[in-house]
């Protein structure tokens, strides 16, 4: 078990939109960010990515439930987001499992999330939703 990835992810679930300043000391400078939906570069830019998130959501928590380092300076963490934004599934809390891979020195140079992009938008959206719920059914 990793105590860098247990002290990253306990400062990770303390941020939110008034403790963006934080990431700071999480990310290094040229910290390279990827998931399904997005592509960041650089600290600035990740701040500015949160600040819109945080600021678009009703409520954001992340339950870590895995520390798996690989070698030295890299590893997985796993998690469950829950969220909650007004224009999705009714503003109703919504869970979604995933996976961030991080390499670090003293602070996080990459980090990539893997998550379904349908579980975590699409699936709640009115119109994509049902469409989305129907192609799951016949692929079943």
């Amino acid at each position: 078990m990793s105590a860098y990835l247990q002290r990253f992810a306990r400062a990770f679930a303390e941020l939110d939109a008034s403790h963006l300043a934080e990431l700071d000391t999480l990310y290094s400078a040229d910290i390279k960010f990827q998931d399904p939906l997005h592509r960041i570069e650089g600290l600035p830019a990740l701040r500015n990515y949160f600040a819109q998130m945080y600021a678009n959501v009703d409520q954001v928590r992340y339950d870590f439930h895995g520390f798996d380092e690989v070698g030295p300076g890299e590893g997985y963490l796993r998690w469950t987001l829950h969220y909650s934004h007004p224009r999705l599934a009714g503003g109703a809390l919504i869970s979604l499992q995933g996976c961030s891979y991080l390499r670090w020195n003293e602070r996080v140079y990459l980090h990539q999330d893997f998550f379904d992009a349908g579980a975590l938008l699409y699936e709640h959206l009115p119109l994509f939703g049902s469409v989305i719920g129907w192609l799951k059914r016949r692929l079943a």
